[in-house]
């Protein structure tokens, strides 16, 4: 006797069997609680730093003052820059070494130099010339600024002014604004982008290698093989991300031989050191990775919690938005974040040729991030072995 005939689904739609396959798929994601959590945050996340987080237009930029004329003209000059609300005048220095020691550390994004005997000078019309230099490293974040700038020379002293000397309308200014944009005269936004994109493209592709690599040793059945071998758990640690060191180090040559060869980006200070601190920064990513990949129980998991640390990665970094725009407390987010500190890293040796010892803050962030990291990596690791 032949075998009874398998039934077969009627032609047509049928409610019951999508009300079927509606049930059991929402099952499965009900279950899967990781896969469910990161469809609500993520849209509910960039709402927040979208909302609330980015600004394109910063203000309470911390400015320095080289003050070396104490006259009524220098100070109302001085309170004209901060009724701007573009400039914070944090610090006082007494030489132009201590001004460029600011700038090459990040510290200012504006400097004033008032000349000596700047209010004698006006009063005797001469015309004095005054300079305001700005970190031009990120167009965005002083084009606004300088444009409030520039207009301080029409009326910042008309009530100083009196008798013969005063100001009168359409008069020129009785002082010159000299702007100095320095690492980046011209306003090049490629100079700004380029050194960013290392940083951007290091963090997605570290995290994603080896946020797979524990995972793909499980779903494939390899892991159970390698947990029998008398390996400890920090060797396995180090022996999965090392290949993956010498892939971000291919990656990193690549983008800085395209960014000097076609975008024209220098790199003004030690190759050397950007190299060294390049590498501290893989590192950085890669153990995040390995976390990852110790938490996710699928591969798919494994990409969700990348692109969870990705994307605040990219907005609160100072990459896409200033970073001196943002809130305070996604200011302290962001501090958290290696990428935050390798960008000014590179944007700092690249285009200013800062040292070791202008970068110790963030260098140091970047070891106690690894130190940390790795730290949680290994825990992991063994939780997962037992």
């Amino acid at each position: 006797m032949s075998a009874p005939a398998e039934p077969r689904a009627k032609p047509g739609g049928s409610f019951s069997r999508f009300r079927a396959v509606f049930i059991k798929e929402a099952i499965q994601l009900r279950r899967d609680r990781l896969t469910f959590a990161m469809m609500v945050m993520i849209p509910l996340m960039q709402l927040l730093l979208f909302g609330y987080a980015i600004n394109t237009d910063p203000k309470s930029l911390p400015t320095a003052v080289l003050q070396l004329d104490d006259s009524a003209f220098a100070r109302s000059f001085i309170g004209a820059m901060h009724a701007t609300d573009y400039f914070a005048i944090e610090k006082t220095v007494h030489s132009e070494k201590e001004l460029d020691d600011l700038f090459l550390s990040g510290a200012i994004q504006f400097a004033v130099q008032i000349p000596v005997d700047f209010g004698k000078k006006i009063m005797r019309g001469e015309k004095p010339a005054l300079l305001v230099i700005a970190d031009a490293t990120d167009p965005s974040a002083s084009g606004n600024a300088i444009a409030a700038l520039q207009q301080l020379p029409q009326t910042v002293f008309a009530r100083d002014l009196e008798g013969a000397a005063a100001m009168r309308e359409g008069q020129a200014p009785p002082f010159e604004l000299r702007l100095h944009r320095r690492y980046n005269p011209a306003g090049e936004t490629r100079f700004n982008i380029v050194p960013g994109l290392m940083g951007t493209i290091l963090t997605l592709t570290m995290l994603l290698f080896t946020g797979l690599s524990v995972t793909r040793e499980v779903e494939r059945g390899t892991m159970e093989t390698l947990l029998s071998l008398p390996i400890r758990p920090v060797e396995i640690m180090l022996g999965k991300i090392s290949p993956y060191v010498v892939v971000g180090a291919v990656q990193m040559t690549i983008i800085l031989t395209t960014s000097f060869l076609l975008f024209g980006v220098p790199i003004v200070g030690s190759l050397t050191l950007l190299l060294a601190l390049t590498t501290l920064f893989i590192i950085a990513n890669l153990a995040v990775g390995y976390t990852f990949s110790t938490i996710a129980t699928s591969q798919l998991q494994a990409m969700q919690m990348s692109f969870f640390f990705f994307l605040p990665s990219m907005l609160l970094s100072g990459f896409m938005f200033p970073f001196r725009g943002m809130p305070v407390w996604a200011q302290y987010i962001g501090e958290i974040l290696p990428l935050t500190h390798f960008l000014r890293v590179v944007r700092g040796i690249m285009l200013k040729g800062a040292g070791l010892w202008d970068l110790s803050h963030d260098v140091l962030a970047l070891v106690a991030f690894v130190l940390v990291a790795m730290g949680v990596a290994v825990a992991r690791f063994r939780q997962t072995l037992d």
